[in-house]
């Protein structure tokens, strides 16, 4: 049993949800990798206006995705890559390879990552923690051009 002295919780608030603001993202990345997209992101964020509520991104891709990770230590990105190329391998025997050994373990990596985020937004900011990021994660070897949906739900100044 948690003691109530180790929980706090702020006031809870209450905003009417009357804006949806969308917008299409378009990133070409450099090949496998992470892009970080929070400074984008937070741009949306800003031009809708948004003051509370929340902001949904969805990749439309199956080969590529998305995360929220550390910023901090480029070292934890490069084992993030490290370990998905341990747990989805090129050389991994798949019937799959339609578009070069790398398109198999790239839907893999996706389905063990996501499609789709969801971030609070308080007081007109993105409520991430000090050392998150929002990021792309290319899972094929070349370069892609990705979209990215971006949607803002809640309410706006």
């Amino acid at each position: 049993m948690t003691s109530t002295k180790s929980l706090s919780r702020s006031p809870s608030s209450t905003v009417s949800a009357n804006t949806i603001v969308s917008s299409l993202l378009t990133i070409q990345t450099p090949g496998r990798g992470f892009v970080d997209l929070t400074a984008e992101v937070a741009n949306f964020v800003k031009e809708a206006r948004a003051r509370e509520g929340a902001v949904a991104l969805f990749i439309r891709h199956t080969s590529a995705s998305l995360t929220i990770q550390e910023n901090a230590d480029p070292s934890v990105l490069n084992d993030l890559i490290t370990a998905l190329g341990r747990l989805a391998p090129e050389n991994g025997g798949w019937t799959h390879d339609t578009e070069g050994p790398d398109d198999m373990p790239a839907h893999i990596k996706t389905m063990l990552t996501a499609s789709s985020l969801q971030i609070p937004v308080l007081n007109g900011e993105l409520a991430l923690g000090t050392w998150q990021a929002i990021y792309l994660i290319e899972h094929r070897s070349r370069p892609h051009r990705r979209e990215i949906v971006l949607q803002f739900i809640g309410a706006a100044a």
